[in-house]
This record gives structure tokens, C-alpha cells and sequence, in this order.
């Protein structure tokens, strides 16, 4: 009897480019200024970037941007920074805008002066092509009544050049003549002509290479045996990313996902969530072997379609989350050890408008704001761990080096984001953009003290009903709050 009982792929359904969020929210130290960070990414690439950053005090006085790549030689020579503007509203709000001129991980600097003094922050950005975009009906109406116009006014320019313009004057055309203009009437036109099929090809060309640089998540291959050993494989085809700015060359995914960089110590957090209630969630760390698989045992599971969504940092710093699907039977399991975590609630709902959630020993409370939750706003989502008797806990340790993780999943499927207390960048890349600041090897990240409460800066990049998936550490066991939030446009 063969092992292998279950293989599964990604449905095209789920394979969008926001299955990571676009955007990027950050809240860090800028020496001593403590910056909220948020940079609204462009749908296309070249395209401008927003950039909103709310200084925590008033005493902020200037704030300068700039963006360049993460690694290689172009993260050693920035362009000149650009002035952010106050806000006229909020004078801790600072507003500006960059341009993004290539693919791939970058990062934005930002320079700080105030009145302690000049400091400097560093923010990783991955510039990915969200989709293809569409020139307006009314533009390209215009276009092409100029395209016509030009045409026929090239051709008569033409007609005149070759034909009536070398006639002598006071002359009566003569059928040689009227023969010529004929000639030089119909080469323009074939001349015409050729132009623009020959300018409709190349258009049509790049429209072709900038589609195939559209960001999609890449799909891995799953095989789960008999006693519920899962393997996982890189995706063979093309990877639409550029290693080497807009003008690189393409590589395969196996390629390009073979040197990891280690995220909290991990080359790979894959979660595995049952759908389409969401109700059993796994949070995973499989090893990888020298051909690239991906193996990890999986926990006691009931049966039921499981969705797959692995996280990954490539050598250069590009943030990529792949995405899967299995169809489990009902698994045994192993017991998970080390940083491997689960959550099992059952058939149960969650409210909308749920502000607590039950753990082991312990309650963990969402401290929700009274307004409502709104997409692509900048937010920081809190959580609180109290105990039976609702008091404020003070034992939570840190979880892979962090307060906490969480995880947003839009009910469709169609949104997935795995944020921490820094934001919704990954820490291998975060790690990257502050080593060009560490002055003598010294890390500049600062790392807050833990505390009963956690907070995320996020923003939902879509409006829909999501559900979140928050993760804290309590005497040496890994405790899962699920909340569930309605966000609207």
C-alpha cells in the first residue's frame, strides 16, 4: 500500500496579491522619538507611495524621507530626502509621498530631527505590482482620435513631400505627376501603417513582461501520508519577481526560495487553518532538506479542507507568502514541541463585536476603540491577558523573541497577514534595513518590555469580515485569542 494517500494545490481562487496586505505599518524608535509608520504602496510599479508618520510626542520638529534598497550597492547611495509636510490638523502627523522606480525589497529611510537631536529609522518595503492597470475609457478614446489625427496629418505631410512638393510652380499636373502623388500617397500610408503595427507590438510586449511581474503568491505542493507527515514543495514555474530591480532576470520559485533567510529563527512559518470556518488553527515550523522540501508532523486534526499559508525572507529580503490546500483526513498526530502551536475551537462562533476571548487558565480581552474599524486605515490593535479573577497577568514571557504574534485572516481567504508588535513587516527583513544604521555592529531594534498587553500596528487592506488569531506565551505554553471584526470601506 502506497504512503502517499492525500496531494494538494492551490486554488486559483485565493491566488491574490493582497494575500500579504499591501501596505506597510510600522511602529519603532528613531532614537529617541517613537514614530508610527505608515506607507500606502502603489498598484503599479514605477508608482508613488503615501507616507503618513505620527511622531508619539510633540517634540519632532523635522522629518525627511527616503527610499532605496534593502541590500547591494543601491542601499549604500541614497537620493537626496524629501521634507515631509505637517499636518495642518495634527501637528504629530507628518504627510509625504516617494516614488517607487523598481521591483523588489526596499527600504524607506527616514531622518528625524527634533529636540533631542538628529536620528535616523529604517523601514523595509516590499514594491510588488498589485495587478495590471486599465487606461481609462474617456483616455483612451482621446488617444486614439490624437493617434488618428496624426496619422492622417503624417500622411498628407508625406503626399506633400513626395509628390506636389516637386512640382514646379505655375505647372499643370500631368499624369506622370498625379502618378507620383498616387505612389507617394499609397507608400505613406503602407508607412503609416507599419509604424503602428510595429508600435503595437512592442506595447503589447511590455504589457506582457510587466504582467509576469505582477506579484502572485507562489503555490506549494502538498503531500500528507498515513501517520500525518506533511511535505511540502516549492512551486516549479517562474517567479514573477525581479532579483536585480526592474530590468533583472526572472528566476524559478525553487531558485529563488532556496537561500532563506531565518525569521525568529525559523525558514519557514506555515500556518494551517481549517476552512471556511477557521476553526482549527495551526501555527508551524517544518524543516527543509538539501532538495528544498518542506516536512513537518502534524498535530491531531479533525477532517476538513485546510488552507496553507507559509511565510518566508529570501537571502535579499523579500517578505513572500506561499499558499496551499489540503484535504485531510481525520490525523492522529504528534504531540507539537517547541515554538509549534494550536488552537482547536471546535464548531464554535465567535461575535463580530467579541471583545474577549477564552484561554487555558486565563481571558484575553481586545481592547477595542468605540469607532468603527475602516480598510487601509492605520490602526494599533490591543490585546490584555487577565486572569480568572480579571486581573492584569505579569508572567508572559516572549514568544520567538517577541510580546506576541498575530494573524489577520479575511473571511474569504483573500487577505492573510502575520503581524507582530514592530507591524506587518518581517523581522529577517526588518533586521536587514537596520543593519545600514548600526553604527560599529550595534543592533539598533529596541524590544519593549513584556507586559499583560500586546499591540499591533495594522491596517485591514480591505473592508469584510475578518478573523484574528493572537498568540501569546504563559508559562512555557503558547495561548491562541480569536476575535473576530467587521471593517468597513
Amino acid at each position: 500500500m502506497r504512503n502517499l494517500l492525500l496531494f494538494g494545490l492551490m486554488l486559483p481562487a485565493i491566488a491574490s496579491a493582497h494575500i500579504g496586505s499591501p501596505d506597510t505599518f510600522f511602529e519603532g524608535n528613531a532614537g529617541p522619538y517613537r514614530l508610527f509608520v505608515t506607507v500606502r504602496m502603489p498598484e503599479a510599479i514605477p508608482g508613488i507611495a503615501e507616507v503618513e508618520i505620527r511622531a508619539e510626542s510633540n517634540d519632532v520638529t523635522i522629518i525627511r524621507i527616503e527610499p532605496l534598497r534593502l541590500t547591494g550597492s543601491g542601499s549604500e547611495y541614497a537620493p537626496r530626502p524629501e521634507n515631509m509636510k505637517r499636518s495642518a490638523v495634527d501637528p504629530q502627523l507628518f504627510l509625504g509621498n516617494i516614488w517607487l522606480m523598481e521591483f523588489h525589497a526596499l527600504q524607506l529611510r527616514v531622518e528625524v530631527e527634533g529636540r533631542h537631536g538628529e536620528a535616523a529609522l529604517a523601514v523595509p518595503l516590499m514594491a510588488e505590482a498589485q495587478r495590471t492597470l486599465q487606461m481609462g475609457r474617456r483616455v483612451g478614446s482621446l488617444l486614439f482620435a490624437f493617434m488618428i489625427f496624426l496619422a492622417v496629418t503624417f500622411v498628407l505631410i508625406l503626399r506633400a513631400a513626395l509628390g506636389e512638393a516637386k512640382q514646379e510652380p505655375g505647372r499643370v499636373v500631368d499624369h506622370r505627376n498625379a502618378a507620383k502623388i498616387r505612389w507617394a500617397t499609397a507608400f505613406s500610408i503602407v508607412f503609416v501603417l507599419a509604424v503602428l503595427a510595429l508600435g503595437n507590438t512592442w506595447w503589447n510586449a511590455e504589457a506582457n513582461a510587466y504582467s509576469l511581474r505582477v506579484m502572485k503568491p507562489p503555490t506549494l505542493g502538498a503531500v500528507v501520508d498515513e501517520r500525518g507527515y506533511l511535505s511540502l514543495s516549492f512551486p516549479p514555474g517562474p517567479s514573477p519577481v525581479q532579483t536585480f530591480g526592474h530590468f533583472g532576470r526572472r528566476l524559478a520559485w525553487a531558485e529563488l526560495l532556496k537561500n532563506l533567510r531565518p525569521d525568529h529563527d525559523h525558514i519557514v512559518h506555515l500556518f494551517l487553518i481549517r476552512a471556511p470556518a477557521w476553526d482549527y488553527f495551526c501555527h508551524l515550523h517544518p524543516t527543509m532538506d538539501a532538495k528544498g522540501i518542506l516536512s513537518q508532523n502534524l498535530p491531531a486534526l479533525p477532517a476538513g479542507n485546510y488552507k496553507i499559508f507559509a511565510d518566508v525572507v529570501t537571502e535579499n529580503g523579500l517578505a513572500v507568502t506561499m499558499v496551499g490546500e489540503v484535504n485531510l483526513p481525520e490525523i492522529a498526530g504528534t504531540p507539537l514541541s517547541g515554538d509549534d502551536s494550536m488552537s482547536a475551537r471546535g464548531s464554535a462562533q465567535v461575535s463580530t463585536n467579541s471583545s474577549s476571548s477564552d484561554l487555558r487558565d486565563a481571558r484575553m480581552i481586545w481592547e477595542r476603540d468605540a469607532a468603527p474599524l475602516h480598510a487601509r486605515a492605520p490602526s494599533r490593535l490591543r490585546f490584555r491577558v487577565l486572569d480568572l479573577r480579571g486581573r492584569s497577568v505579569s508572567d508572559l514571557e516572549p514568544y520567538m523573541g517577541m510580546a506576541g504574534h498575530l494573524v489577520v485572516l479575511r473571511s474569504d481567504g483573500t487577505v492573510f497577514a502575520h503581524v507582530h508588535p514592530a507591524g506587518s513587516v518581517a523581522m529577517a527583513s526588518l533586521e536587514l534595513a537596520q543593519k545600514s544604521l548600526e553604527p560599529d555592529g550595534v543592533s539598533l531594534m529596541h524590544h519593549p518590555a513584556f507586559s499583560s498587553e500586546v499591540a499591533f500596528p495594522y491596517g485591514f487592506p480591505q473592508p469584510g469580515d475578518y478573523r484574528l488569531f493572537v498568540q501569546v506565551k504563559r508559562n512555557g505554553r503558547v495561548h491562541t485569542g480569536v476575535f473576530d471584526a467587521h471593517v468597513e470601506p
